[in-house]
């Protein structure tokens, strides 16, 4: 029933007070700096697995490179010859137009320097295959060790 006076009732305000804004703001935060340490973490990770495939694809060009030539590509020649006809005695008789990488360059290590081509490798080995890690350097620990197709 209606009495004629009118229902007054408090105004509601829809929001978020000042507080809870920071509260939302500061775990948002912390997430963000959890998620971030474990990211450059990762990063650090995947770039060191990356050159250990980038290795191997470029062992299996020098593989097939050999079933064609039988012989790999000097040391003078270096990992050019997978891309381009090699100018540089021994010139194979024949070289497919499309070279033995899908690219039609030598990929850079992860982190942006060009691998390191040694025919003989240091051990004897008939090549070697070297990224010297994140600090581009001999040596080195951890992420700036050097990754080497002899130890793979």
């Amino acid at each position: 029933m209606n009495t004629g006076t009118p229902n007054r009732q408090r105004p509601r305000h829809h929001g978020f007070t000042l507080i809870e804004v920071l509260v939302v703001l500061v775990i948002i935060m912390g997430l963000a700096g959890i998620v971030t340490v474990n990211v450059v973490r990762h990063q650090s990770e995947s770039r060191v697995q990356m050159a250990r495939l980038q290795i191997s694809e470029l062992e299996q060009a020098l593989a097939i490179y050999y079933t064609d030539h039988g012989r790999y590509p000097t040391q003078a020649q270096g990992l050019q010859a997978l891309v381009a006809r090699p100018t540089v005695a021994p010139v194979p008789r024949s070289y497919p137009q499309e070279g033995y990488l899908q690219r039609n360059y030598v990929p850079a290590d992860p982190w942006g320097n060009p691998f390191i081509y040694l025919s003989p490798g240091r051990r004897g080995e008939r090549y070697e295959i070297i990224s010297y890690g994140s600090d581009g350097e001999p040596g080195g620990t951890g992420h700036a060790a050097e990754i080497s197709s002899a130890t793979l």
